[in-house]
This record gives C-alpha cells, structure tokens and sequence, in this order.
C-alpha cells in the first residue's frame, strides 16, 4: 500500500504509487504505525534533492523521524509553501536568500523566510491553505492557480492539469482577469527571475503536453 506522503499543489498529503522529482519535509507528521496525523509540524517547509552524498533512506516514515515527503517538481513544491533546503541544494538556498533579502528588506535567516511563507501559505489562526489573488497576464510559468476546486500550472499561453503522475492537457490561460493563486506571492516572485534550481522545476510531461501549441 502506498504511503500517504506524496504533496499536491494544494498542499494536501495523498496516498500514491508515483513518487515524483523532489523530496522534503515539513516536519513529523504521523504515528507509530505510520499514519498521518497532522498536515504539518513547524514553519520550516523545505524541499529537497532526490539523493544526496551517497545517503540511503531505509524505511520510511520511521518512529519519531520527520514524514520523508515527495513532490512531482519543483513548481508543486513552490506551490505548497516549501523553499529549498539550506544543507542538500545549498547553491539554489543561497541565491534564494540573497533575493529574499532584496524582496524582504530586513529578513534575514532561515527562521525570518520561513515565518514569512507560513502567513503566505496558511489562512491565519487555521491549517487551511491560503489562497491570493493576481492578473492572469501578470503570472510567470511555474506558478499554479485554482480552476473549478483543480490546481493547474501556469506555462506560456496554457493552464496545465496536474496529477501526481504528471501533466495534463487544460486550458487556454485568459488573457485578463484575476486568478486564483495557489504559489504563495514571494515564491511567485522567485519565479519570475531566471530560476533554475538544481532539482526539475517542471515534469517532463509539462513540456510534452504543452509544445503543440507553444
């Protein structure tokens, strides 16, 4: 039986045989018998690389050992409130800070951007998923916007599905109007620089399906 920790653009913990591009965590999250029992524990989301110096997991989600999480990219990562780990992709978190600092004036450190994200990312005084809104002309690729309760991908002139196996053709982006934002804005901010982290931003499937009418 699949485990529950494969992550959604909408932050939720979903029980999956495909186990996507990058790995994470938001803390320890389920019980002795490996069932999750909270959707997060403390502000310091992060995301990860896949393999790192050769480490080997053993079995997951062990007794009093933080919930190994696993997204389909980087762009589903982004749009569930994680920022990349400081230890494993350390170039793409010191970039990642140096813009910060810009974009932030004043935030300085790990526990300055991660309480940011956490009121970008959760409706205050609940576990909810916040939600915000921006001009559908405005929005870089990568981010993800809600359509009709579904998370899709922002790229080029498309709304991609997402699935936990990949991308589905969607819809065409409208040219105006306001969207629904799923990507919290600082991390929308980060997509609209030349980001390229050294994990996928984007599936492969978001290309196959979106280059026939690119």
């Amino acid at each position: 039986m699949p485990l529950q920790n494969r992550v959604t653009p909408l932050s939720q913990l979903v029980a999956t045989p495909q186990r996507g591009l990058v790995y994470g965590n938001r803390g320890s999250l389920h019980d002795p018998e490996r069932k999750i029992r909270r959707s997060y524990n403390g502000k310091r989301w992060i995301a990860c690389r896949l393999e790192f110096r050769g480490r080997r997991r053993q079995r997951l989600m062990q007794p009093g050992r933080y919930t190994e999480l696993f997204f389909l990219d980087e762009a589903t990562a982004f749009a569930a409130g994680h920022r990349p780990c400081a230890e494993c992709r350390r170039e793409d978190y010191a970039w990642f800070t140096a813009f910060w600092r810009d974009l932030h004036p004043g935030q300085v450190g790990a526990d300055a951007i991660d309480a940011q994200l956490h009121g970008e990312r959760i409706v205050p005084g609940t576990r909810v998923q916040r939600h915000h809104e921006a001009a559908f002309d405005e929005l870089p690729d990568g981010v993800f916007v809600l359509h009709q309760g579904e998370p899709f991908l922002v790229l080029g002139r498309e709304l991609l599905q997402w699935t936990p196996g990949g991308y589905h053709q969607g819809r065409r982006r409208p040219a105006r109007g306001r969207a629904v934002l799923i990507t919290p804005p600082s991390l929308l901010s980060v997509l609209r620089t030349d980001w390229q982290p050294v994990v996928p931003l984007l599936h492969p499937s978001a290309m196959r399906v979106s280059a026939p009418s690119r």
